[in-house]
């Protein structure tokens, strides 16, 4: 049985379907951006992106758990 996704990347789908990018693209580009917290963030996707409030917390969310402590991105 296939377990089933939670948490931020359960989103995933829907977020490359509604806005036409892959989800590497998101991330790369909430990495690259110069905020660094939570909430200005996911205002910034949503003023300058146009994605949903919950869009943009799910791709906040799932970005800032995977970077390490002196905030930048985890290489896997």
């Amino acid at each position: 049985m296939t377990e089933r996704v939670q948490g931020p990347a359960y989103y995933f789908p829907s977020i490359e379907k509604k806005y036409g990018k892959p989800i590497d693209y998101w991330l790369e580009l909430i990495n690259s951006c110069h905020l660094t917290r939570h909430k200005p963030l996911v205002d910034w996707l949503k003023a300058e992106h146009g994605i949903g409030h919950g869009h943009a917390t799910a791709l906040v969310g799932y970005a800032l758990t995977h970077r390490d402590v002196d905030g930048t991105e985890l290489k896997s």
